[in-house]
């Protein structure tokens, strides 16, 4: 069975501190210019969500909701 969780990236507008990252289910947290970066593993779906609720619940212009494939990163090493 494969596993539900996937690597993202997520991009918002403003800049939030790095110690956000425990609000935000442990993803790590970069800076852009005036942006933020969030990327890592999310479980699921209904993860997926609740990250996406929390931006949204701060008022913060969603940019970029990005799934990357992993899978085929490390198969190109």
């Amino acid at each position: 069975m494969e596993s539900s969780s996937h690597y993202y990236r997520i991009k918002i507008k403003g800049v939030l501190p790095l110690t956000w990252s425990r609000h935000f289910d442990g993803l790590s947290i970069n800076h852009e210019a005036d942006k933020t970066i969030l990327h890592g593993t999310i479980v699921d779906q209904a993860a997926l969500h609740g990250v996406l609720t929390r931006i949204r619940d701060l008022g913060l212009p969603l940019l970029l909701v990005e799934q990357i494939d992993t899978h085929h990163k490390e198969n190109k090493k």
